[in-house]
Protein backbone atom coordinates (compact mmCIF):
# COMPACT_ATOMS: atom_id res chain seq x y z
CA UNK A 1 0.00 0.00 0.00
CA UNK A 2 1.20 3.63 -1.29
CA UNK A 3 1.80 5.70 1.97
CA UNK A 4 0.42 9.16 2.57
CA UNK A 5 0.71 12.20 4.65
CA UNK A 6 -1.86 12.14 6.77
CA UNK A 7 -4.68 15.14 7.60
CA UNK A 8 -7.23 13.23 9.34
CA UNK A 9 -7.45 11.23 12.66
CA UNK A 10 -4.73 9.17 13.54
CA UNK A 11 -1.06 8.65 11.79
CA UNK A 12 0.13 4.74 11.11
CA UNK A 13 2.88 4.01 10.74
CA UNK A 14 2.05 1.62 7.75
CA UNK A 15 0.21 3.90 5.84
CA UNK A 16 1.20 6.95 6.66
CA UNK A 17 4.61 9.46 6.38
CA UNK A 18 4.63 10.80 10.02
CA UNK A 19 7.38 12.11 12.35
CA UNK A 20 8.91 9.20 14.63
CA UNK A 21 7.89 9.53 18.38
CA UNK A 22 9.41 6.88 19.81
CA UNK A 23 11.02 9.20 22.23
CA UNK A 24 8.27 10.76 23.16
CA UNK A 25 6.11 7.89 23.82
CA UNK A 26 9.31 6.70 25.84
CA UNK A 27 9.52 9.67 28.15
CA UNK A 28 5.99 9.11 28.46
CA UNK A 29 6.17 5.78 30.27
CA UNK A 30 9.45 6.84 32.03
CA UNK A 31 8.25 10.04 33.55
CA UNK A 32 4.71 9.93 33.88
CA UNK A 33 3.11 6.23 33.51
CA UNK A 34 5.53 4.41 34.94
CA UNK A 35 5.79 6.86 38.06
CA UNK A 36 1.69 6.02 38.66
CA UNK A 37 0.71 9.69 37.20
CA UNK A 38 -2.67 10.82 36.82
CA UNK A 39 -2.42 13.47 33.94
CA UNK A 40 -3.69 14.95 31.21
CA UNK A 41 -2.23 15.53 27.76
CA UNK A 42 -4.44 18.69 26.62
CA UNK A 43 -3.02 20.44 23.42
CA UNK A 44 -5.08 22.28 20.49
CA UNK A 45 -7.07 20.30 17.59
CA UNK A 46 -4.75 17.87 15.63
CA UNK A 47 -2.01 18.16 17.15
CA UNK A 48 -0.89 14.13 17.34
CA UNK A 49 -2.78 13.51 20.68
CA UNK A 50 -4.43 10.41 19.33
CA UNK A 51 -1.66 9.20 17.36
CA UNK A 52 0.20 9.55 20.47
CA UNK A 53 -1.90 7.55 22.81
CA UNK A 54 -2.21 4.99 19.97
CA UNK A 55 1.16 4.40 19.88
CA UNK A 56 1.65 4.69 23.63
CA UNK A 57 -0.61 2.02 24.50
CA UNK A 58 1.40 -0.48 22.18
CA UNK A 59 4.18 0.46 23.93
CA UNK A 60 2.83 -0.04 27.44
CA UNK A 61 0.81 -3.45 26.60
CA UNK A 62 3.78 -5.70 28.00
CA UNK A 63 4.20 -4.28 30.99
CA UNK A 64 0.63 -2.77 31.58
CA UNK A 65 -3.00 -3.75 31.28
CA UNK A 66 -4.00 -0.46 28.96
CA UNK A 67 -7.95 0.38 28.77
CA UNK A 68 -8.80 3.33 25.79
CA UNK A 69 -11.98 4.49 25.56
CA UNK A 70 -12.70 7.47 23.35
CA UNK A 71 -15.23 9.81 24.47
CA UNK A 72 -16.55 10.39 21.48
CA UNK A 73 -17.67 7.75 21.02
CA UNK A 74 -20.40 7.92 23.87
CA UNK A 75 -23.39 9.85 22.80
CA UNK A 76 -24.86 12.98 25.08
CA UNK A 77 -27.59 11.06 26.65
CA UNK A 78 -25.63 8.74 28.47
CA UNK A 79 -24.64 11.89 30.49
CA UNK A 80 -27.65 12.23 31.87
CA UNK A 81 -27.07 10.73 34.83
CA UNK A 82 -24.74 9.18 36.94
CA UNK A 83 -26.11 5.54 36.69
CA UNK A 84 -26.83 6.02 33.08
CA UNK A 85 -23.44 7.12 32.79
CA UNK A 86 -21.72 4.36 34.71
CA UNK A 87 -23.47 1.48 33.29
CA UNK A 88 -22.38 2.88 30.09
CA UNK A 89 -19.18 3.35 31.34
CA UNK A 90 -19.09 -0.27 32.21
CA UNK A 91 -19.83 -1.29 28.68
CA UNK A 92 -17.04 0.81 27.05
CA UNK A 93 -14.71 -1.19 28.96
CA UNK A 94 -16.18 -4.23 28.51
CA UNK A 95 -15.30 -3.77 24.80
CA UNK A 96 -11.91 -2.28 25.49
CA UNK A 97 -10.91 -5.73 27.02
CA UNK A 98 -11.33 -7.01 24.21
CA UNK A 99 -8.09 -5.91 22.81
CA UNK A 100 -6.08 -6.56 26.13
CA UNK A 101 -3.74 -9.78 26.80
CA UNK A 102 -3.72 -10.88 30.05
CA UNK A 103 -4.30 -14.56 32.04
CA UNK A 104 -7.01 -12.77 33.93
CA UNK A 105 -9.08 -10.96 31.55
CA UNK A 106 -12.04 -13.33 32.09
CA UNK A 107 -12.37 -12.76 35.50
CA UNK A 108 -11.82 -9.23 35.07
CA UNK A 109 -14.76 -9.11 32.58
CA UNK A 110 -16.61 -10.90 35.02
CA UNK A 111 -16.51 -8.15 37.54
CA UNK A 112 -17.92 -5.93 34.91
CA UNK A 113 -20.71 -7.97 33.56
CA UNK A 114 -21.89 -9.07 36.97
CA UNK A 115 -21.92 -4.70 37.67
CA UNK A 116 -24.10 -4.62 34.59
CA UNK A 117 -26.18 -7.10 35.88
CA UNK A 118 -26.46 -6.43 39.61
CA UNK A 119 -26.30 -3.31 39.93
CA UNK A 120 -29.40 -2.01 37.48
CA UNK A 121 -29.71 1.63 39.94
CA UNK A 122 -25.75 1.72 40.35
CA UNK A 123 -24.31 5.00 39.65
CA UNK A 124 -21.16 6.12 40.23
CA UNK A 125 -20.28 4.74 43.94
CA UNK A 126 -20.82 1.23 42.99
CA UNK A 127 -19.65 1.69 39.50
CA UNK A 128 -15.84 2.61 41.21
CA UNK A 129 -16.30 -0.24 44.17
CA UNK A 130 -16.66 -2.80 40.39
CA UNK A 131 -13.05 -0.67 38.86
CA UNK A 132 -11.65 -0.95 42.20
CA UNK A 133 -11.67 -4.44 42.36
CA UNK A 134 -10.78 -4.98 39.04
CA UNK A 135 -7.45 -3.69 39.82
CA UNK A 136 -7.32 -5.65 43.05
CA UNK A 137 -7.10 -8.82 41.25
CA UNK A 138 -5.69 -7.85 37.77
CA UNK A 139 -2.13 -9.69 37.36
CA UNK A 140 -0.69 -6.50 36.05
CA UNK A 141 -1.20 -2.53 36.65
CA UNK A 142 -4.15 -1.28 34.94
CA UNK A 143 -3.63 1.92 32.91
CA UNK A 144 -6.23 4.02 31.83
CA UNK A 145 -6.92 6.47 28.78
CA UNK A 146 -9.56 8.42 28.03
CA UNK A 147 -9.17 10.39 24.90
CA UNK A 148 -11.66 13.10 23.63
CA UNK A 149 -12.47 14.48 26.79
CA UNK A 150 -13.75 17.63 25.82
CA UNK A 151 -16.98 15.46 24.76
CA UNK A 152 -17.99 15.54 28.30
CA UNK A 153 -16.68 19.04 29.28
CA UNK A 154 -20.76 20.03 29.66
CA UNK A 155 -21.91 17.66 31.98
CA UNK A 156 -21.93 17.80 35.33
CA UNK A 157 -21.76 13.39 35.86
CA UNK A 158 -18.31 13.68 34.82
CA UNK A 159 -16.59 16.44 37.15
CA UNK A 160 -18.39 13.72 39.39
CA UNK A 161 -16.39 11.14 37.63
CA UNK A 162 -13.00 12.66 38.48
CA UNK A 163 -14.10 13.81 41.81
CA UNK A 164 -14.02 9.98 42.23
CA UNK A 165 -10.91 9.20 40.30
CA UNK A 166 -8.87 12.02 42.69
CA UNK A 167 -10.71 10.43 45.72
CA UNK A 168 -9.24 6.88 45.45
CA UNK A 169 -6.03 8.02 43.91
CA UNK A 170 -5.81 9.76 47.53
CA UNK A 171 -6.34 6.76 49.10
CA UNK A 172 -4.63 4.18 46.88
CA UNK A 173 -1.93 3.17 49.51
CA UNK A 174 -5.07 1.26 50.51
CA UNK A 175 -7.74 1.14 48.17
CA UNK A 176 -6.52 -0.19 44.98
CA UNK A 177 -7.09 1.79 41.42
CA UNK A 178 -5.84 2.38 38.48
CA UNK A 179 -1.66 2.99 38.26
CA UNK A 180 -2.24 5.88 36.38
CA UNK A 181 -4.93 7.87 33.95
CA UNK A 182 -4.33 9.53 31.03
CA UNK A 183 -7.16 11.74 29.99
CA UNK A 184 -6.83 13.51 26.26
CA UNK A 185 -8.52 16.52 25.06
CA UNK A 186 -8.23 20.06 24.11
CA UNK A 187 -9.18 21.73 27.45
CA UNK A 188 -7.06 21.12 30.43
CA UNK A 189 -9.03 19.33 33.51
CA UNK A 190 -8.61 23.01 35.28
CA UNK A 191 -11.23 24.49 33.15
CA UNK A 192 -13.66 21.52 32.32
CA UNK A 193 -15.84 23.95 35.30
CA UNK A 194 -15.82 27.18 33.13
CA UNK A 195 -19.07 26.01 31.31
CA UNK A 196 -20.64 24.77 34.80
CA UNK A 197 -19.66 27.33 37.35
CA UNK A 198 -20.06 30.82 38.01
CA UNK A 199 -16.71 33.16 37.12
CA UNK A 200 -15.28 33.34 40.14
CA UNK A 201 -15.48 29.76 41.23
CA UNK A 202 -14.33 27.95 38.58
CA UNK A 203 -11.34 29.93 38.51
CA UNK A 204 -10.36 28.29 42.23
CA UNK A 205 -12.10 25.28 42.10
CA UNK A 206 -10.48 22.20 40.05
CA UNK A 207 -12.45 19.15 39.71
CA UNK A 208 -9.07 17.80 39.40
CA UNK A 209 -6.11 18.67 41.28
CA UNK A 210 -4.23 15.80 41.32
CA UNK A 211 -3.19 15.79 37.57
CA UNK A 212 1.08 15.85 37.36
CA UNK A 213 1.75 18.66 35.05
CA UNK A 214 2.53 17.82 31.26
CA UNK A 215 5.35 18.78 30.24
CA UNK A 216 6.56 17.05 26.93
CA UNK A 217 6.82 18.76 23.99
CA UNK A 218 4.62 17.57 21.20
CA UNK A 219 5.74 19.56 18.39
CA UNK A 220 7.84 18.64 15.81
CA UNK A 221 11.20 19.68 15.06
CA UNK A 222 13.07 20.33 12.05
CA UNK A 223 15.32 17.49 12.26
CA UNK A 224 12.06 15.61 12.84
CA UNK A 225 10.62 16.92 9.95
CA UNK A 226 13.49 15.97 7.76
CA UNK A 227 13.35 12.39 8.75
CA UNK A 228 10.06 11.84 7.93
CA UNK A 229 10.68 13.56 4.50
CA UNK A 230 13.97 10.88 4.25
CA UNK A 231 11.07 8.05 4.26
CA UNK A 232 9.57 9.97 1.49
CA UNK A 233 12.92 10.30 -0.38
CA UNK A 234 13.66 6.66 -0.30
CA UNK A 235 10.08 6.30 -1.53
CA UNK A 236 10.28 8.40 -4.45
CA UNK A 237 13.69 9.47 -5.17
CA UNK A 238 12.66 13.27 -6.27
CA UNK A 239 16.42 14.75 -5.29
CA UNK A 240 15.02 17.36 -2.95
CA UNK A 241 17.13 18.87 -0.54
CA UNK A 242 15.78 17.42 2.55
CA UNK A 243 17.34 19.64 5.26
CA UNK A 244 16.34 22.72 3.33
CA UNK A 245 12.90 21.78 2.90
CA UNK A 246 12.37 20.71 5.99
CA UNK A 247 13.86 24.08 7.57
CA UNK A 248 11.09 25.74 5.82
CA UNK A 249 8.28 24.01 6.67
CA UNK A 250 9.29 24.67 10.30
CA UNK A 251 9.61 28.33 9.90
CA UNK A 252 5.90 28.17 8.56
CA UNK A 253 4.79 25.88 11.21
CA UNK A 254 6.82 25.45 14.02
CA UNK A 255 5.91 22.07 13.86
CA UNK A 256 2.50 22.18 14.66
CA UNK A 257 1.74 18.83 13.47
CA UNK A 258 -1.00 19.38 11.29
CA UNK A 259 -0.28 22.19 9.60
CA UNK A 260 3.52 19.92 8.62
CA UNK A 261 1.30 17.19 7.12
CA UNK A 262 -0.93 19.81 5.32
CA UNK A 263 2.10 21.36 3.43
CA UNK A 264 3.10 17.75 2.42
CA UNK A 265 -0.14 16.59 1.27
CA UNK A 266 -0.60 19.33 -0.59
CA UNK A 267 2.84 18.83 -2.22
CA UNK A 268 2.86 15.90 -2.57
CA UNK A 269 -0.64 15.09 -3.79
CA UNK A 270 -2.11 18.80 -5.46
CA UNK A 271 0.69 18.17 -8.03
CA UNK A 272 2.35 14.66 -8.45
CA UNK A 273 6.15 14.71 -8.49
CA UNK A 274 5.83 12.74 -11.41
CA UNK A 275 4.28 15.37 -13.50
CA UNK A 276 6.87 18.04 -12.59
CA UNK A 277 10.01 17.88 -15.41
CA UNK A 278 11.95 18.23 -12.48
CA UNK A 279 11.25 16.62 -9.51
CA UNK A 280 13.92 18.29 -7.29
CA UNK A 281 11.70 21.46 -7.45
CA UNK A 282 8.64 19.73 -6.05
CA UNK A 283 9.52 20.46 -2.13
CA UNK A 284 11.36 23.93 -3.33
CA UNK A 285 10.51 27.17 -1.54
CA UNK A 286 8.49 28.21 -4.03
CA UNK A 287 6.12 25.04 -3.89
CA UNK A 288 6.14 24.90 0.08
CA UNK A 289 5.18 28.74 -0.16
CA UNK A 290 2.17 27.72 -3.19
CA UNK A 291 1.03 25.13 -0.65
CA UNK A 292 1.68 27.75 2.64
CA UNK A 293 -0.84 29.44 0.28
CA UNK A 294 -3.22 27.15 -0.07
CA UNK A 295 -3.65 26.06 3.00
CA UNK A 296 -4.52 29.71 4.29
CA UNK A 297 -7.42 30.01 2.23
CA UNK A 298 -9.06 26.45 2.71
CA UNK A 299 -11.77 25.97 5.21
CA UNK A 300 -10.07 23.47 7.35
CA UNK A 301 -11.55 22.51 10.92
CA UNK A 302 -8.61 23.80 12.57
CA UNK A 303 -9.17 27.17 11.08
CA UNK A 304 -12.95 26.99 12.07
CA UNK A 305 -12.36 26.43 15.37
CA UNK A 306 -9.63 29.36 15.67
CA UNK A 307 -13.06 31.64 14.16
CA UNK A 308 -14.87 30.16 16.73
CA UNK A 309 -13.03 30.34 19.56
CA UNK A 310 -12.83 34.34 18.43
CA UNK A 311 -15.82 34.96 18.48
CA UNK A 312 -16.61 33.14 22.02
CA UNK A 313 -13.66 34.89 23.86
CA UNK A 314 -13.10 38.27 22.95
CA UNK A 315 -10.91 39.20 25.28
CA UNK A 316 -8.39 36.56 23.63
CA UNK A 317 -9.79 38.18 20.49
CA UNK A 318 -8.59 41.82 21.84
CA UNK A 319 -5.32 40.44 22.59
CA UNK A 320 -4.16 39.24 19.51
CA UNK A 321 -5.58 42.40 18.04
CA UNK A 322 -3.10 44.37 19.90
CA UNK A 323 -0.19 41.48 19.20
CA UNK A 324 -0.80 42.42 15.79
CA UNK A 325 -1.45 45.57 14.75
CA UNK A 326 -0.38 48.14 17.72
CA UNK A 327 2.73 45.66 18.52
CA UNK A 328 2.11 44.97 22.06
CA UNK A 329 3.92 43.05 24.23
CA UNK A 330 1.90 40.73 26.62
CA UNK A 331 4.00 38.76 29.55
CA UNK A 332 3.63 35.14 29.48
CA UNK A 333 1.23 34.89 32.70
CA UNK A 334 -0.61 31.76 32.39
CA UNK A 335 -2.65 32.98 35.33
CA UNK A 336 -4.40 35.40 33.19
CA UNK A 337 -7.60 33.77 31.03
CA UNK A 338 -6.19 35.30 27.80
CA UNK A 339 -3.18 34.00 28.44
CA UNK A 340 -4.17 30.37 29.36
CA UNK A 341 -6.83 30.03 26.22
CA UNK A 342 -4.45 31.15 23.86
CA UNK A 343 -1.69 28.66 24.88
CA UNK A 344 -4.19 26.01 25.48
CA UNK A 345 -6.02 26.30 22.24
CA UNK A 346 -2.69 26.06 20.62
CA UNK A 347 -2.60 29.56 19.16
CA UNK A 348 0.20 31.05 21.06
CA UNK A 349 3.41 29.96 23.12
CA UNK A 350 5.81 31.04 26.03
CA UNK A 351 9.15 32.26 23.94
CA UNK A 352 11.53 33.87 26.58
CA UNK A 353 8.88 34.73 29.16
CA UNK A 354 6.51 36.96 26.44
CA UNK A 355 3.28 35.69 24.89
CA UNK A 356 3.32 35.17 20.85
CA UNK A 357 1.62 33.38 18.35
CA UNK A 358 2.46 29.96 17.83
CA UNK A 359 3.35 29.93 14.37
CA UNK A 360 3.45 31.77 10.72
CA UNK A 361 0.64 30.19 9.58
CA UNK A 362 -1.78 31.11 12.61
CA UNK A 363 -0.33 34.61 12.38
CA UNK A 364 -1.56 35.05 8.71
CA UNK A 365 -4.60 33.62 9.46
CA UNK A 366 -5.37 35.91 11.99
CA UNK A 367 -4.38 38.96 10.43
CA UNK A 368 -6.64 37.80 7.22
CA UNK A 369 -9.23 37.57 9.63
CA UNK A 370 -8.84 40.92 11.44
CA UNK A 371 -8.45 42.91 7.90
CA UNK A 372 -11.26 41.25 6.19
CA UNK A 373 -13.52 42.51 8.85
CA UNK A 374 -12.45 45.97 7.87
CA UNK A 375 -11.65 45.38 4.06
CA UNK A 376 -15.05 45.92 2.52
CA UNK A 377 -15.47 49.33 3.89
CA UNK A 378 -11.73 50.44 3.84
CA UNK A 379 -11.07 53.69 2.05
CA UNK A 380 -7.21 52.72 1.15
CA UNK A 381 -8.18 48.90 0.42
CA UNK A 382 -10.54 49.68 -2.06
CA UNK A 383 -8.01 52.50 -3.75
CA UNK A 384 -5.37 49.89 -3.88
CA UNK A 385 -8.23 47.45 -5.48
CA UNK A 386 -8.83 50.04 -8.58
CA UNK A 387 -5.52 50.56 -9.23
CA UNK A 388 -4.55 46.74 -8.94
CA UNK A 389 -3.14 46.08 -12.59
CA UNK A 390 -1.04 49.52 -12.08
CA UNK A 391 1.14 48.03 -9.34
CA UNK A 392 2.32 44.62 -11.54
CA UNK A 393 4.36 45.22 -14.41
CA UNK A 394 4.68 41.97 -16.77
CA UNK A 395 3.66 39.26 -13.68
CA UNK A 396 6.07 41.08 -11.33
CA UNK A 397 4.97 43.10 -8.08
CA UNK A 398 6.45 46.70 -8.23
CA UNK A 399 6.96 47.44 -4.68
CA UNK A 400 8.50 51.13 -5.78
CA UNK A 401 5.05 52.42 -7.01
CA UNK A 402 3.00 50.75 -4.17
CA UNK A 403 4.89 52.50 -1.72
CA UNK A 404 4.51 55.71 -3.87
CA UNK A 405 0.87 55.27 -4.07
CA UNK A 406 0.63 54.20 -0.51
CA UNK A 407 2.09 57.52 0.53
CA UNK A 408 -0.51 59.77 -2.09
CA UNK A 409 -3.62 57.61 -0.59
CA UNK A 410 -2.58 57.47 3.24
CA UNK A 411 -1.93 61.42 3.35
CA UNK A 412 -4.55 62.10 1.02
CA UNK A 413 -7.45 60.15 3.55
CA UNK A 414 -5.55 60.02 7.04
CA UNK A 415 -3.23 62.88 7.05
CA UNK A 416 -6.14 64.77 9.09
CA UNK A 417 -5.82 62.37 11.90
CA UNK A 418 -3.79 62.28 15.12
CA UNK A 419 -0.55 61.07 15.70
CA UNK A 420 -2.07 58.58 18.01
CA UNK A 421 -4.61 57.31 15.83
CA UNK A 422 -1.79 56.88 12.84
CA UNK A 423 0.52 55.15 15.20
CA UNK A 424 -1.57 52.73 16.54
CA UNK A 425 -3.79 52.12 12.85
CA UNK A 426 -1.04 52.98 10.40
CA UNK A 427 0.23 49.38 10.11
CA UNK A 428 -3.46 48.17 9.96
CA UNK A 429 -3.74 50.71 7.32
CA UNK A 430 -0.46 49.36 4.76
CA UNK A 431 -1.78 45.53 5.08
CA UNK A 432 -5.40 46.58 4.20
CA UNK A 433 -3.70 48.49 1.02
CA UNK A 434 -1.36 45.57 0.10
CA UNK A 435 -3.82 43.06 0.56
CA UNK A 436 -6.26 43.27 -2.27
CA UNK A 437 -3.24 44.44 -4.32
CA UNK A 438 -1.38 40.75 -4.14
CA UNK A 439 -4.37 38.77 -2.72
CA UNK A 440 -4.55 35.04 -4.68
CA UNK A 441 -0.95 35.24 -5.92
CA UNK A 442 1.55 36.37 -3.14
CA UNK A 443 1.74 35.80 0.27
CA UNK A 444 2.99 37.69 3.69
CA UNK A 445 4.20 37.21 6.89
CA UNK A 446 5.40 39.35 10.16
CA UNK A 447 8.43 38.96 11.31
CA UNK A 448 8.03 37.92 15.04
CA UNK A 449 11.32 38.42 16.27
CA UNK A 450 11.34 42.41 15.25
CA UNK A 451 7.30 43.26 16.10
CA UNK A 452 7.03 46.12 18.32
CA UNK A 453 5.57 48.69 19.36
CA UNK A 454 7.54 51.14 17.46
CA UNK A 455 8.66 48.79 13.73
CA UNK A 456 7.13 45.52 12.21
CA UNK A 457 9.11 43.80 9.43
CA UNK A 458 6.78 42.41 6.33
CA UNK A 459 8.49 39.84 4.24
CA UNK A 460 5.81 39.51 1.30
CA UNK A 461 6.14 36.54 -1.44
CA UNK A 462 5.18 37.40 -4.75
CA UNK A 463 5.41 34.79 -7.79
CA UNK A 464 9.06 33.72 -5.89
CA UNK A 465 10.21 36.73 -5.32
CA UNK A 466 10.57 38.41 -1.91
CA UNK A 467 10.11 42.19 -0.58
CA UNK A 468 11.38 43.03 2.59
CA UNK A 469 9.13 45.73 3.75
CA UNK A 470 9.84 47.54 7.49
CA UNK A 471 7.05 49.63 8.60
CA UNK A 472 7.76 51.80 11.84
CA UNK A 473 7.07 55.13 13.78
CA UNK A 474 9.41 58.00 13.60
CA UNK A 475 11.37 58.18 17.50
CA UNK A 476 14.55 59.99 16.21
CA UNK A 477 17.67 59.49 14.13
CA UNK A 478 19.27 57.20 16.21
CA UNK A 479 16.37 54.46 16.13
CA UNK A 480 15.93 55.41 12.69
CA UNK A 481 19.58 54.37 12.00
CA UNK A 482 18.58 51.05 14.42
CA UNK A 483 15.70 50.46 12.48
CA UNK A 484 17.60 50.72 8.92
CA UNK A 485 21.04 48.22 10.24
CA UNK A 486 18.33 45.65 10.84
CA UNK A 487 16.53 46.17 7.71
CA UNK A 488 20.12 45.98 6.27
CA UNK A 489 20.52 42.72 8.31
CA UNK A 490 17.32 40.95 6.66
CA UNK A 491 18.43 41.80 3.30
CA UNK A 492 21.70 40.34 3.52
CA UNK A 493 20.05 37.42 5.10
CA UNK A 494 17.84 36.69 2.17
CA UNK A 495 20.39 37.77 -0.61
CA UNK A 496 18.27 40.80 -1.07
CA UNK A 497 20.17 44.43 -2.81
CA UNK A 498 16.50 46.46 -2.09
CA UNK A 499 15.05 46.63 0.80
CA UNK A 500 11.87 49.10 1.84
CA UNK A 501 10.80 51.39 4.52
CA UNK A 502 7.82 53.04 5.64
CA UNK A 503 8.23 55.65 7.94
CA UNK A 504 5.19 57.03 9.73
CA UNK A 505 6.55 60.32 10.72
CA UNK A 506 5.07 62.70 12.78
CA UNK A 507 6.97 65.32 12.53
CA UNK A 508 5.93 69.02 11.92
CA UNK A 509 8.65 69.57 9.32
CA UNK A 510 8.36 66.20 7.68
CA UNK A 511 8.73 65.84 3.89
CA UNK A 512 6.73 63.03 2.90
CA UNK A 513 7.43 61.22 -0.37
CA UNK A 514 9.78 58.23 -1.68
CA UNK A 515 13.44 58.41 -1.22
CA UNK A 516 16.44 55.50 -2.15
CA UNK A 517 19.39 55.32 0.38
CA UNK A 518 22.32 53.92 -0.90
CA UNK A 519 24.21 51.87 2.36
CA UNK A 520 27.08 49.95 1.16
CA UNK A 521 25.81 47.78 -1.82
CA UNK A 522 22.45 47.82 -0.42
CA UNK A 523 19.98 50.64 -1.25
CA UNK A 524 16.51 51.50 0.88
CA UNK A 525 13.36 52.81 -0.81
CA UNK A 526 12.04 54.43 1.92
CA UNK A 527 8.59 55.95 1.89
CA UNK A 528 7.49 58.54 4.46
CA UNK A 529 4.07 59.55 5.93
Amino acid sequence: MKRKFNITGFCNPQRHYMVKIDNRVKKIKEDYVDYGSYFVINRGRQYGKTTTLRALEEYLKEEYIVLSLDFQEIETASFADSIVFSHTFAKKLLMAFRFVEAEDRENLQELLINFKKDSVNGGLDELFECLSSICEISSRPIVLMIDEVDSASNNQVFIDFLAQLRGYYLKRDKTPIFHSVILAGVYDIKNLKLKLRPESEHQYNSPWNIAAKFDIDMSFSSSGIAGMLEEYEMEHQTGMDITAAAEEIYAYTAGYPVLVSSICKYIDEDIPVKELDNPSKAWSKGRIEKAVKKILIDNVPLFESMIRHLDTYPSMKQMFHAILFQGSEFAYNPDTKETNLACMFGYAVNREGKLQIANRIFETRLYNYFLSEEELSSTIGNMAKRDKSYFICNGQLDMDIILEKFVVYFNEIYGENDNKFIEAYGRKFFLLYLKPIINGIGNYYIEAQTRDARRTDVIVDYCGEQFIVELKIWHGNEYNERGEKQLLDYLEYYHKKIGYLISFNFNKNKKTGVNKIALGDKIIVEAVV
